[in-house]
């Protein structure tokens, strides 16, 4: 295992800045998530880890040891990709082994290691087909078996579940966790699934055109986005987001007031105000809405909700009989508001 950090990592194609200057640390045995819309660069700053691409400007170190000039192959990382890259001539056994014969390994030493990372995945009965007769997801598994059987310092996995269907993807979510838990070696797995991000990680990074917009645990940006993006990234569905001003100590919005968290009342300033759809609740008094469309998944209802000019969500736990052109009215606990600078983006308060 290894601790991993960017320090003021920059990558240009050309004349076109893609990283800009990107600077964190990951701890040994962390599982750390880079997340971000399509295009943001985290696949570009996994590849420039794994040694798959130049680094511009600024240092990557493992380990503490400064890892720039050192070819792929020398850096005991291990990547795992999204189109699981096996060898279709090789069975599953073979392309578990494949890298452990390029480095010469004994037969004995490939053997237990094929073995050991096989039982670990369930890959144990599969051994001896090929990979055209296996699922997506235990081709995913054989991809992370040629990975575990290196025992490398560093894990890297590069959106490797965007393949898989819907009921896969959940399953093969907690088998990666699961692994991580048992193996604990470091791992930075890149995905623009916020849902992955927030089920998997023990750290988030938020990435957004080549620059991190906030680090910390998934319920840290779920709780307390440090700016606009965040706060409408994370989160599913998206936070509820509209202009207002404050006045008299709330917020004027949607031709209607709304609760401030405590602490702040600049009279005056235009902000961004934020709600969590399982944060609106109905009630008997309050902004007026008027329901568009009901949309009951069992557990959970979602309402669209009509306010001003605007459309809002609400999440309910449970069912309803409320019914689409009912009008209901909206209560906000004011601690669970979030309140952004109108010009910057950026939190207000603490």
């Amino acid at each position: 295992m290894a601790s991993v950090s960017f320090r003021d990592v920059r990558k240009t194609f050309g004349k076109v800045k893609v990283i800009h200057g990107i600077g964190f640390d990951i701890a040994d045995g962390e599982f750390v998530v880079l997340v971000g819309p399509s295009g943001c660069g985290k696949s570009t700053l996994l590849r420039m880890l794994a040694g798959l691409e130049e680094i511009s400007g600024g240092e990557i170190l493992v380990d503490d040891k400064v890892v720039n000039d050192l070819e792929s192959k020398d850096r005991d990382i291990a990547m795992v990709f999204q189109s699981y890259a096996l060898y279709p001539h090789m069975t599953v056994g073979e392309n578990m082994a494949f890298s452990l014969k390029l480095r010469k390994a004994d037969a004995k030493t490939t053997s237990e290691r094929v073995d050991n990372a096989a039982r670990i995945l369930n890959l144990d009965k599969l051994l001896d087909r090929y990979p055209r007769e296996l699922s997506g997801g235990q081709r995913q598994r054989v991809a992370m078996g040629r990975a575990i059987v290196r025992d490398p310092k560093v894990f890297l996995f590069d959106e490797p579940l965007s393949n898989l269907d819907a009921k896969l993807r959940v399953a093969m979510r907690a088998e990666i966790k699961a692994l991580h838990q048992r193996l604990k070696t470091t791992t930075v797995y890149v995905t623009h699934d916020q849902i992955e991000a927030m089920t998997m990680a023990d750290r988030i990074v938020v990435m957004h055109d080549g620059i991190v917009e906030q680090i910390g645990t998934p319920l840290e940006l779920f709780d307390r986005p440090g700016n606009l993006f965040v706060a409408q990234f994370i989160g599913s569905p998206a936070m509820n987001v509209f202009d207002g001003v404050i006045r008299d100590g709330a917020v004027d919005a949607l031709g209607a007031r709304w609760p401030l968290p405590p602490g702040l009342a600049v009279a005056g300033q235009a902000v961004h105000y934020g709600v969590r759809p399982g944060d609106l609740q109905l009630a008997e008094e309050g902004v007026p809405a008027r329901v568009v469309v009901v949309e009951p998944t069992g557990a959970e209802t979602e309402l669209l909700l009509e306010v001003g000019d605007r459309q809002l969500i609400l999440v309910l736990h449970g069912r309803t009989a409320v019914q689409p052109d009912e009008t209901v009215h909206l209560r906000v606990d004011a601690a669970k508001a979030h309140v952004f600078d109108g010009a910057s983006g950026r939190r207000l308060g603490a």
